[in-house]
């Protein structure tokens, strides 16, 4: 049996997005997009797995994922989908459903089975994988070189290995009187315009190019700005301004969720990644006629 982890990351959901699978450090694989969402990096890295083991179709392959989206919409609401046209129970189209539909014909004729597994509560492939991930979205982040490691040893010419997926022949329609249809996962839809240029200010404020330029993080900060750091720490804006400096370790900022309190304040909940590190943060962006500003911002640290 083939046993792998296979983990997607996305900076800013959508943002600089990546995905991995990992067997051991002589069997693994990366990639990703400038532009695209958690959910379409956890479908790729099962799907790139798929099409990299396909050279030994009669191994089973156990997959450990830690996304119940995944999950659910492999063995619980695809056969639905695919009933109704690829459309949900409202009628509205599946979302990445060209990465659906690969992955539902690489299946047939395998032994594939998945596992959930918790996220970043130290299994040690969910780690392989994720760490893997997250190089990947930096490095479109960043315009790097995508580390995109050996693949699958033994595959050879044999294995499709193509990052773009176009559009697949039909899949074949299969009833399943026993799979478990609605109530749907939603998928993750584009944030709207506030939000998208609310996490892109925020993931100003964790650039060395920013922080070392006290005028820059000052145009930045509501005039009554105050936060709660994740040491419990109270900040005002002068403290916070006399003392902004670049970040010892690189810092990355992935999604958790936007709310649009009113017109003009945005809540912003994110995770915060660094070097042994992770905290869950808030924070509140309220627009001025100068544009938005951080009003408040708490971290909490997270177990890892």
């Amino acid at each position: 049996m083939i046993t792998a982890s296979a983990d997607g990351s996305s900076l800013s959901n959508p943002g600089p997005a990546g995905w991995a699978w990992y067997v051991d450090e002589g069997n693994w694989a990366a990639g990703g997009w400038p532009r695209g969402t958690n959910n379409m990096g956890e479908l790729m890295a099962v799907l790139n797995l798929l099409q990299q083991t396909a050279v030994l179709p009669d191994e089973p392959l156990h997959v450990l994922c830690d996304s119940q989206y995944v999950i659910n919409s492999v063995t619980k609401w695809m056969a639905g989908w695919k009933r109704r046209g690829w459309k949900k129970a409202d009628g509205k189209p599946v979302m990445n459903v060209e990465l659906l539909q690969e992955i539902d014909r690489l299946l047939v004729g395998r032994t594939v089975t998945f596992e959930w597994v918790k996220g970043h509560a130290g299994h040690v492939m969910n780690e392989a994988a994720d760490a893997r991930a997250q190089a990947a979205a930096r490095a479109y982040r960043d315009g790097t070189q995508v580390p995109a490691g050996p693949g699958f040893q033994g595959a050879g010419e044999q294995a499709a290995t193509s990052l773009d997926v176009g559009p697949s022949r039909p899949a074949p329609v299969e009833l399943d009187l026993f799979s478990l249809d609605e109530p749907d996962e939603p998928d993750e839809p584009d944030e709207p315009r506030e939000a998208q240029d609310v996490i892109a200010l925020e993931e100003s404020l964790l650039l060395d190019s920013v922080r070392s330029d006290p005028r820059r993080v000052e145009a930045l900060l509501h005039p009554d700005f105050t936060e709660v750091g994740a040491s419990g720490r109270l900040w005002s804006r002068a403290r916070m301004l006399a003392s902004i400096a670049p970040l010892t370790n690189p810092t990355t900022l992935e999604v958790i969720g936007t709310d649009r309190l009113a017109e003009d304040v945005v809540l912003l909940r994110w995770r915060s990644r660094s070097r042994g590190a992770i905290a869950l943060r808030s924070s509140v962006w309220v627009r001025t006629p100068q544009g938005w500003k951080l009003r408040f911002h708490q971290g909490t640290p997270a177990d890892l």
